[in-house]
């Protein structure tokens, strides 16, 4: 089954209803616990992916605070940068 089945059926519940009636009660039950375990492991991504941002939130806003502290900006930390060219050097071009 392709993505864009599993698609279709999520959005439409009489395509759901149809592709159910293809299938026994036990493969049914099987299929509802395969979709459970697949939801709460997708919330659980979730969360930590929420945990991950907000610990980087925390940890930028503490950097920022301690160049504050010194005195500094964040322009005298990055220094410039180097200036690359663009395209392709002339063809008559002697290096």
């Amino acid at each position: 089954m392709s993505t864009e089945s599993l698609e279709r059926i999520a959005r439409n519940k009489n395509v759901a209803r149809a592709a159910a009636r293809q299938l026994s009660m036990e493969q049914l039950h099987k299929l509802a616990e395969v979709i459970s375990e697949v939801i709460e492991q997708k919330q659980q991504e979730d969360i930590y992916r929420r945990e991950e941002q907000e610990q980087k939130a925390r940890k930028l806003a503490e950097i920022r605070e301690a160049i504050n502290d010194a005195g500094l900006s964040v322009d005298d930390l990055v220094g410039e940068q180097p200036r690359r060219r663009r395209g392709r050097p002339p063809k008559n071009a002697k290096t």
